[in-house]
């Protein structure tokens, strides 16, 4: 039974309600003195609350989708280099194909790819890093239309948290469904959705850097990975035609993947994104001992000390329920102002660092996001 799997759930809150019973009934004849009946008042505690605390884990994971299966839970998950085949002769290394998956909360008749767009599962080499990582692409509908079958699309790679799953990203936020919303009410341009995990290398958590002696991630993200998407579908190239957004460590990445890169990406947005490299032992040493690069991971840092990129940011989050995030935010804007970096912003009154507060800006997001992306041609 995999780790999200209801049967694993309903069998651990079963084993945890055993455990509660079985220890109101025991205690009574636990309660004489000696080692044996220590022992046993110990022992059921000890059992109950461990039987409890993985029943609310598996309750959270569930809702937060942060591991998908008990492979990814425990590290031992196979992410390494694999050897594709091209679909478009004459390009780059392209993706591996692994499925399709049905295109959520579409509210059509018609189930076609012209009518609701394709969803895809695919596995993303790295032609120059020698990563790779599962994910997901959604091709709109007009992307098999006959008037646009000549032309190529911008396309934006969309970045979970971590130490989340890509599959996040449809399941708690919908990507693809607010996309095609958003193009039926006017108000977003046919774009081609990359959907991403924030680490190309789990169980580690990155933080989109290229570590010295480690995963080249920053590479991966800013080169490999629309390498690969051009190589296999058909996106445009040049100015206009690449952005980057995401949520928590995704929208972290964002910001830095585009302000590190503005001649590969041409806006990107943050929804309650942080501002400076998380380190912990999920991390590691990310920069090798080294100051500089420690700075340069720091986007405040970056905007005071580094030439200002032109590019178009946008940064969305709650006043309040999110802990310092509109601080360092209204700090952030303030440091922009005036510069060729042009930072927008969304804001909500409340709102915690959840799937809830992201869904919400979603789709003004993905719509601000289409204004800073060419069309297709």
């Amino acid at each position: 039974m995999g780790l999200t799997s209801h049967k694993v759930l309903a069998l651990s809150a079963l084993i945890s309600v055993l455990m509660v019973g079985g220890t109101v009934w025991l205690w009574p004849r636990l309660a004489s003195r000696g080692v044996g009946p220590v022992l046993g008042r110990v022992g059921t505690i000890v059992g109950t609350q461990l039987a409890v605390m993985c029943t609310l884990g598996l309750v959270a994971n569930n809702y937060f989708a942060f591991y998908s299966s008990w492979a990814d839970l425990l590290g031992t998950g196979a992410e390494g280099p694999v050897t594709v085949q091209n679909q478009l002769s004459g390009r780059p290394p392209g993706v591996q194909q692994i499925s399709h998956e049905k295109v959520r909360g579409t509210n059509s008749v018609g189930r076609e790819p012209i009518q609701v767009g394709k969803l895809e599962r695919i596995l993303i080499p790295g032609a120059t890093t020698g990563l790779a990582t599962e994910g997901y692409v959604y091709l709109p509908p007009q992307y098999f239309q006959p008037e646009y079958q000549d032309k190529h699309f911008p396309a934006a790679i969309a970045i979970t948290g971590f130490p989340g799953d890509a599959k996040n990203l449809i399941t708690k936020l919908n990507y693809p469904g607010t996309e095609l919303q958003q193009i039926r009410d006017g108000k977003m341009k046919p774009t081609v959705l990359v959907l991403m995990r924030p680490s190309p290398a789990m169980p580690r958590d990155t933080e989109c850097e290229d570590i010295p002696g480690g995963p080249q991630s920053d590479t991966y993200f800013a080169k490999d990975v629309p390498a690969a998407i051009r190589g296999s579908y058909r996106v445009a190239d040049g100015p206009g035609s690449f952005a980057v957004m995401g949520n928590s460590t995704g929208g972290y990445c964002a910001l830095k993947l585009a302000m590190r890169h503005p001649d590969v990406f041409s806006a990107g947005v943050s929804l309650s994104g942080y501002y400076h490299a998380a380190e912990d032992p999920t991390t590691g040493d990310l920069f090798g001992g080294s100051q500089q690069r420690r700075d340069e991971a720091d986007l405040d840092w970056r905007l005071a000390n580094l030439p200002q990129p032109q590019v178009a940011l946008l940064v969305g989050g709650s006043r309040e329920g999110d802990g310092d995030y509109y601080r360092d935010t209204q700090k952030f804007v303030e440091a922009a102002k005036g510069t060729p970096t042009k930072v927008s912003s969304i804001t909500l009154e409340t709102g915690g660092h959840n799937f809830n507060t992201w869904t919400r800006m979603l789709p003004a997001s993905l719509g601000w996001l289409g204004e800073h992306l060419n069309a297709p041609a």
